[in-house]
Formats: structure tokens, sequence, C-alpha cells
């Protein structure tokens, strides 16, 4: 007698039911689970990226440089002997890039790097946000002017790496514009702000290192701070560092209408970039 096949019974029918929909369902958390993933990875990117070009163009500009100049050389794509000043391999084989580079290497990844970066984002782009507001031009004109004076002392100082210089620079003159703001130094030291070149510089000799790149960092800072700000206000002085036009076209925008009243909610809302907590407040 040959078995019939029949079709499954209530219960076998039942059994398949369920299973396909277990089967839908995991194929469908599947496909959020991806879905939610990508969507993480999104955000944090629009994220990163918005936070990115909330920073003003030159210290998003410089810090980046910084940033992937020091990880080509941590993936051995360049090494520290292409970027490093050196008079003779400039003006007799005209390796003129050098005279950038030397700025943008600050040793390898480790904690003297993050400090140096740490250090030089926040006062580059408190000065940018700060007294440099809406004078792109004239930030980009006190680098050059402040790179090229470093260059000239590069000539008689033993100094390969100029970028931990430039970077106490830009605190000198942060520093002297806010004098009243109080400063923590890893809750260590509380004082005014014009200290604070001369604590990272006995800071530097704590850790052993040459405060040669201090001094030369704070004596090019005090002349900017000097010819801009200083030597103007006397009896007799005068401007005499003037930006060029050329910059000015190129980095400046166009003046606001002087006429126009913003509504309410468009007004600056009065905090004072770069000044902190003053003494006395």
């Amino acid at each position: 007698m040959r078995a019939q096949r029949g079709r499954p019974g209530a219960a076998g029918a039942d059994w398949l039911r369920r299973g396909r929909r277990r089967g839908r369902c995991a194929q469908a958390q599947t496909r959020g689970g991806n879905g939610s993933g990508a969507g993480s990875a999104k955000m944090a990117y629009q994220t990163f990226r918005q936070e990115y070009l909330q920073v003003p163009p030159v210290t998003r500009a410089y810090t980046t440089a910084c940033v992937l100049t020091t990880a080509a050389v941590q993936l051995e794509l360049i090494t520290p002997f292409q970027l490093y000043f050196n008079p003779e391999l400039i003006f007799k084989h005209f390796q003129v890039w050098r005279l950038i580079t030397n700025y943008l290497f600050f040793g390898p990844v480790g904690f003297n790097f993050l400090f140096n970066m740490i250090f030089l984002y926040r006062y580059c782009r408190m000065l940018e946000e700060g007294s440099f507001r809406g004078r792109t031009a004239d930030f980009v004109f006190m680098f050059l002017f402040g790179g090229l004076l470093m260059t000239l002392f590069g000539l008689f100082v033993n100094l390969v790496f100029l970028g931990q210089a430039f970077t106490i620079m830009l605190v000198y003159v942060w520093s002297r514009r806010n004098p009243y703001v109080r400063m923590n130094f890893f809750g260590l030291l509380i004082f005014q702000a014009p200290f604070l070149p001369w604590v990272l510089m006995g800071f530097s000799l704590l850790l052993g290192n040459s405060i040669i790149v201090d001094l030369l960092g704070i004596a090019v800072g005090h002349i900017y701070f000097f010819l801009e700000d200083v030597f103007p206000n006397q009896p007799g002085g005068g401007r005499l560092l003037r930006t060029p036009s050329v910059l000015k076209a190129i980095f400046d925008t166009p003046e606001d209408d002087p006429n126009y009243n913003p509504l309410p909610e468009e007004r600056p809302g009065g905090f004072a970039w770069g000044e902190g907590q003053r003494l006395g407040g």
C-alpha cells in the first residue's frame, strides 16, 4: 500500500506560520540595526563637521596643517628631516618649503604634542575671536610678521623647529591684551594673564627643556605688541605695522552697512571674547 502525502495538520500549519514571522522579524531587526549604526555614524560626522567649521578660518587652517603634518610623520609618509629649519638647504638648495614646515611639526604624538596643540588651538582661537574679530587680514599679517622675525632670529640660534616658539608668541600677545584675566595653572598657581608666558617658561625649565624657545616666542610677541599696541599711543608715536591692502582684499569681508539696525535676536549677547574672569568681578 502506498503512503499518501497529505497536508499538514492545524498544529503544523500554526508552527510554520510562527517560524516565518520570526524569520521576518529577525531580518527586519538586522536591517534596523545596520540602519541605526549608519545613522549614528552620519550624525557623529555631521556634528564633527559643524563644530570644525565653526572654528575661525586661520585657527582652523593652522591647527589642521599641524595635525596633518604630524600624522604624515607618524605614518612615515615623510620624515622630520624633510621639514626642519636649515638655512643652508633653504638658501643654497632652494628647499623653501622648510620656511613653513618647521612651524607645523611639534614632535611625535605624546604629552608634549598634545600640550602644544591645546595651547595653540586655545589661544590662537581666542585671539582670532577676540581682539582680531572681524580683522582676519590683520591676524594673517601678525602670523607673517611673527614668522618672519622668528626665521631671522632662527639664523642665529640652534633651533630646528619654531612652532612652539610661535605658540608662545600667540600666548604672549593674548596675555598682554587681557591683563586682568585670572589664570589657573593645573590648579597649582593662580595669577594674572601677563605672567602666563613666564609660567610656561618655568614649566619648561622644570621639565628639563631649553628655554630658548620660550624666550624667542616672548621676544617676538613683545615686539609685535609694542609696535601694534604701545608705540602708536605714545607721544610722537605712530603705527608702523600696516596690513597690506592685498591681504585685506583677500581675507576681510565687506563691512556691514552702518545704517543697518539688527533685530533684537541678532544683537550680540555682550559676551566679551577672551576676557575670562576679571579681578574684582
